[in-house]
């Protein structure tokens, strides 16, 4: 099974430097493990999150070659529609979040795809909508 990796997990394992803690040493372990067995699914707006900002044009092209090893899941119409949808629940409920969050449910959701993220706020989101995260106390070191 697929799984789509949030911008979080990307960028633990791509953009940081230094000391990590045990935590983020396993989420980047399985990250590892998904890219390994071929399950990870990425789509465009990650893609461009994980750009965004690195002014050092090296290391944009760097990364950009990285991520070139993972296509993108296809976008279409209904994604965005049910990525509004879920940002009007999740707002009626007095949860805020980011039209890319949003978006990222609505394509997990409706590919049937678990989230792996190391972002809290997917935790609110999945009570109140049909998404799942994916299951990181499975997330071991070596």
């Amino acid at each position: 099974m697929k799984v789509l990796v949030d911008t979080s997990v990307w960028s633990l394992a791509l953009r940081r430097s230094g000391a990590t803690s045990k935590e983020d040493q396993s989420l980047i372990y399985e990250l590892n493990e998904l890219i390994s067995d071929v399950r990870v699914a990425l789509i465009g707006p990650i893609r461009q999150e994980l750009l965004s900002g690195i002014t050092v044009q090296a290391q944009f092209e760097t990364l950009k070659e990285k991520l070139r090893a993972f296509e993108d899941l296809p976008l279409n119409q209904q994604d965005y529609e049910r990525a509004a949808e879920f940002y009007n629940t999740c707002r009626k409920s007095g949860v805020q979040g980011s039209q890319v969050d949003f978006l990222i449910c609505a394509v997990a959701e409706g590919r049937s795809v678990p989230i792996f993220t190391s972002d809290k706020d997917f935790y609110l989101y999945a009570k109140h909508l049909n998404i799942t995260l994916y299951d990181v106390s499975k997330c071991h070191l070596e």
